[in-house]
């Protein structure tokens, strides 16, 4: 017999994909959930592969008097009562600095005319700072937003709803740990992303050289005392696992879900994904669920465009969660939303990276996979 747990998981799942026939729709009108183009029909638990839908960019560069803007990257967002928060990277072109912003709003087809607050008019301040990640920390009841600046730095606020009380920049390192050190080579260390459970905060970071590291402290000194960095992942190619990680609590399991950004075999931008039982999990112990180019987490070839395609890539994104705490909780029963960065290739741009005009889409899992099929777990 079926735990009753499992029966209400299950039927959450079912319900959501009911919903499926709202899905774009809802996204173009501004709805909150809701797979494109799936089946009404029970979930399939053997459902081995991702696929994704999505529409038009939700949010586009917003230049104003005084910050010039072609491209924004990187989201983080979380949802507090009706309204999301979305922090991102914005840039200004190709070795003229990347900065932070902020909008605010409740439906998604507000999204692009909400209005936007940079951040380094803050106590934030000018200069690098980019890639950020949001979370409330529920011992403290503080919000914390991190991000890189040369190094893995935070800034903390009371009150989410004002962008501008974000404090000034603190850093969780004295300076590069010895390991990332040693092995990063020629890349950058970059992507910073916490998680916790109930005793231990994690940090991970990647450095464009196929490591993915993890540091370690107490939840009770976070964030304080960052110690223990090992290698997490690693890969010898390095643009097989390259940056833009995220690590997230499945809720109702006792897995934890660790995507990573890559190149696919058509050069373009994608992401893989690994499982493990603990945030402590070091290299097998994060197992493959989907991890190549043929069976990718997120790729736009397994996409379905509802509008005009405007990216080949499906780059540094985040999942929407289904909380807000320091938890990092993604509902296995419900569609998951992917906020993702791409770029339109045939668009005018400068030659530089910093030139290309990034984008933010919103993507729905389309269809039974192997998170919905974790439903039933637990």
């Amino acid at each position: 017999m079926m735990h009753a747990a499992r029966v209400q998981r299950r039927t959450r799942w079912a319900a959501a994909l009911a919903a499926g026939t709202i899905a774009v729709t809802a996204l173009a009108a501004g709805g909150t959930a809701s797979a494109a183009s799936m089946s009404a029909s029970t979930a399939d638990d053997d459902a081995t592969s991702f696929r994704w839908t999505t529409g038009d960019p939700v949010i586009s560069p917003q230049p104003d008097a005084t910050h010039d803007s072609v491209a924004v990257k990187d989201p983080t967002v979380v949802k507090v009562g009706k309204r999301y928060h979305v922090f991102f990277t914005t840039t200004p072109g190709e070795g003229k600095g990347w900065h932070i912003a902020h909008k605010s709003f409740e439906r998604w087809s507000d999204a692009d005319a909400a209005p936007i607050t940079y951040l380094d008019t803050t106590a934030i301040g000018p200069g690098y700072r980019a890639a950020p990640q949001v979370f409330y920390f529920a011992p403290q009841k503080t919000w914390y937003l991190i991000y890189q600046d040369g190094n893995a730095a935070y800034s903390t606020t009371q009150d989410i709803d004002d962008p501008t009380s974000w404090s000034a920049p603190k850093h969780f390192y004295d300076g590069m740990p010895q390991i990332v050190q040693d092995n990063i080579g020629n890349g950058f260390w970059l992507d910073f992303w916490n998680i916790c459970d109930d005793e231990t905060c994690y940090l991970f970071s990647t450095d464009d050289n196929g490591h993915h590291y993890r540091s370690e402290t107490s939840v009770q000194d976070f964030p304080h005392g960052y110690t223990n960095t090992v290698i997490a992942k690693e890969d010898p190619n390095r643009f097989s696992m390259f940056e833009g990680d995220a690590v997230y609590k499945l809720e109702g399991t006792d897995r934890y879900l660790m995507m990573i950004e890559a190149f696919g075999p058509d050069g373009a931008r994608m992401y893989k994904a690994w499982t493990a039982d603990g945030l402590d999990a070091v290299g097998d112990e994060w197992e493959p669920l989907a991890v190549t180019g043929d069976d990718p987490f997120a790729r736009t070839a397994f996409t379905t465009f509802t509008t005009q395609r405007w990216t080949d890539d499906f780059s540094h994104g985040e999942l929407l969660r289904s909380g807000r705490s320091q938890e990092l909780t993604v509902d296995p029963c419900q569609p998951l939303q992917f906020l993702f960065q791409g770029y339109d290739p045939a668009a005018p741009s400068g030659p530089g990276y910093g030139d290309k005009p990034y984008q933010l889409g919103l993507a729905t899992a389309d269809g039974p996979n192997p998170i919905s099929a974790m439903c039933a777990d637990g």
